[in-house]
C-alpha cells in the first residue's frame, strides 16, 4: 500500500540527516542556533513538496519535482550553473568525446528570461550549412519559446535521431523579422584540430573546440606542419574563431605548447581564494617562429584562456574582433543517480591579472571579417588603378622574367586570415622570430 506521508517524512529525514552529517563533520552541529542555520529553509521545501504531492491536480513523479527544485536552485545563479539530468549528463560527456547526434550548435543565455543566443555553430554541421551565425537568437525550437527553456531542455530538443527534423525560429540583427529554419539532424563529428600549409614555411592550425583529445591532435598536427616546412616553421596562424571552449585542462596544455615558462592562467574561487595556478613547462615548446592568433565574438572560455596567455607573454599577435567574454570556470560534479551539477566555482585571470569576464580578449589588431563583395568594394574605392602596365595590350615583357610581387593568397575569401598571413610574411621578411 502507498503511504505518501511516510515517503515525505522519509525524504525529509534523508535531507535533514545528510545536512546534519555535514554539520557534524564540520563540528558546528551544536554551535549554530536553529534560527541562524542556513538549512532551516529545508523545512519550507519539504512542506511545499508535501503540498504539491498531495494536492496537485495530477499525479506527478517525485523525481520530477526534486530535479525541478535543484534545477531552479542552480539556474537562480549565473547562466553557466545548471543541473543535468542523467540523460543530459550523458550527452555532455558524449560532446567531450567529439561525436553526438544533433544539429551542431553551441548556445548560451545572456540574461534571465531572454532567448537563447548562438555562441557558435560547429563547422560542417547542419547548423553551419544552414548559415546560422554567432550572435543569432534562437527564439523558438519546434514552436516552443526558448526564453522559457533551460539550456538543458533546449539542447535536448535540438538533439534527436539522425534524419529527423527540427524547426528553429531565428532572429538576427539586420533582419526585418525572424526567419524559420528547418534543419535535418545528423551525426555531429567534431574534428577539433585541423591544419594545412598556407605557403612554404607558414602553417595554419585551427582548433574548433577543446575536447579530451585536443592536446594530442594539436601536437600531431604541429609535427606534420613542421615536417612539411622542412623541420622549422617560418610562421603559424592559430585560428580560435568560432571555438566555444571546452575542457579547461586542454586549453592549458595547448597554451603550454607555445610557452617555455611563466604563468598560463590563475583561477580564483570563493572569497578570493587562489584555487590553481597553471604554469608553462619548458619541455617540448614549439618556438622560434612568429605567431598570429585569430579570435572573434564566438571565441569563448577555454579559447580565451589560450589567447590571453599568448597575448600576455607576447608570444602571439592577437588579430580579429573581441572575443565572447566568458571568464568563469565550471566544475561538473557527478551525483549518485547519474545526474550532474555543473557549478561555477571560480573566475580565471590571464597571466597579467586581467579578468576576461564580460570584456573578452581585445585583439592587438582589430580586423573585421569582410565578405568578398565588401572586399571588392574597398578595392574599387581605394583609388588604385584597375589597369597596370602588365594589363595593357602589346606591353613590353620583363626580360628577367616574373619575380617578386604579391603571392597568390591561400586565404582567398577570408579577410582576417589574409591579414594574419600578411603579418607573418612581414615578420619573416624583417627576420622577426618569437620564442616561447
Amino acid at each position: 500500500m502507498h503511504h505518501p506521508r511516510r515517503r515525505r517524512r522519509d525524504l525529509a529525514f534523508a535531507i535533514l540527516g545528510a545536512t546534519a552529517g555535514v554539520l557534524l563533520i564540520s563540528g558546528l552541529a551544536l554551535a549554530i542556533p536553529s534560527k541562524y542555520s542556513p538549512y532551516k529553509k529545508l523545512s519550507v521545501f519539504t512542506r511545499a513538496l508535501s503540498y504539491i504531492e498531495n494536492n496537485y491536480v495530477e499525479d506527478v513523479e517525485q523525481e520530477r519535482l526534486v530535479y525541478g527544485a535543484i534545477k531552479g536552485m542552480a539556474e537562480s545563479l549565473d547562466p553557466h550553473t545548471t543541473f543535468l539530468s542523467p540523460d543530459a549528463y550523458r550527452q555532455m560527456k558524449d560532446e567531450t568525446t567529439g561525436e553526438f547526434p544533433g544539429i551542431g550548435i553551441e548556445v548560451d543565455r545572456r540574461g534571465k528570461d531572454q532567448p537563447l543566443t548562438v555562441v557558435a555553430p560547429i563547422e560542417g554541421t547542419p547548423a553551419a550549412r544552414a548559415g546560422i551565425k554567432s550572435g543569432d537568437q534562437l527564439l523558438e525550437i519546434d514552436g516552443r519559446p526558448s526564453a522559457v527553456m533551460s539550456i538543458e531542455e533546449a539542447i535536448k530538443r535540438m538533439r534527436g535521431n539522425r534524419g529527423t527534423r527540427v524547426k528553429l525560429l531565428v532572429g538576427r540583427q539586420g533582419w526585418a523579422e525572424p526567419r524559420e529554419i528547418s534543419l535535418v539532424r545528423d551525426i555531429v563529428r567534431v574534428v577539433s584540430v585541423s591544419a594545412r600549409m598556407l605557403e612554404p614555411g607558414i602553417g595554419y592550425l585551427k582548433v574548433t573546440q577543446f575536447s579530451d583529445r585536443t592536446d594530442r591532435d594539436t601536437e600531431q598536427r604541429l609535427a606534420e606542419l613542421e615536417q612539411q616546412a622542412g623541420g622549422r616553421l617560418r610562421g603559424l596562424v592559430l585560428d580560435l574563431r568560432g571555438n566555444p571552449g571546452g575542457l579547461f585542462d586542454q586549453a592549458v596544455r595547448v597554451a603550454d605548447m607555445f610557452l617555455s615558462e611563466g604563468l598560463i592562467v590563475r583561477t580564483i574561487g570563493k572569497s578570493g581564494r587562489v584555487i590553481d595556478e597553471e604554469t608553462a613547462r619548458g619541455r617540448g615548446t614549439h618556438a622560434g617562429f612568429p605567431m598570429v592568433t585569430l579570435v572573434n565574438g564566438s571565441s569563448a572560455s577555454a579559447s580565451e584562456i589560450v589567447a590571453g596567455a599568448l597575448q600576455d607573454h607576447k608570444r602571439s599577435l592577437i588579430l580579429g574582433t573581441p572575443s565572447f567574454g566568458k571568464g568563469s570556470v565550471q566544475s561538473v560534479i557527478e551525483l549518485e543517480d547519474g545526474s550532474g551539477l555543473k557549478l561555477t566555482v571560480a573566475r580565471y585571470y590571464t597571466p597579467s591579472g586581467r579578468s576576461i569576464q564580460e570584456n573578452g580578449i581585445q585583439p592587438d589588431v582589430l580586423v573585421e571579417q569582410l565578405k568578398a563583395t565588401e572586399i571588392a568594394r574597398i578595392v574599387d574605392d581605394s583609388g588604385e588603378p584597375k589597369t597596370r602596365e602588365r594589363d595593357m595590350d602589346r606591353h613590353l615583357r620583363n626580360e628577367q622574367g616574373a619575380r617578386g610581387g604579391a603571392q597568390a593568397s591561400a586565404a582567398a575569401g577570408d579577410f582576417q586570415l589574409k591579414s594574419a598571413l600578411d603579418h607573418l610574411r612581414a615578420a619573416d621578411r624583417l627576420g622577426l622570430q618569437k620564442g616561447g
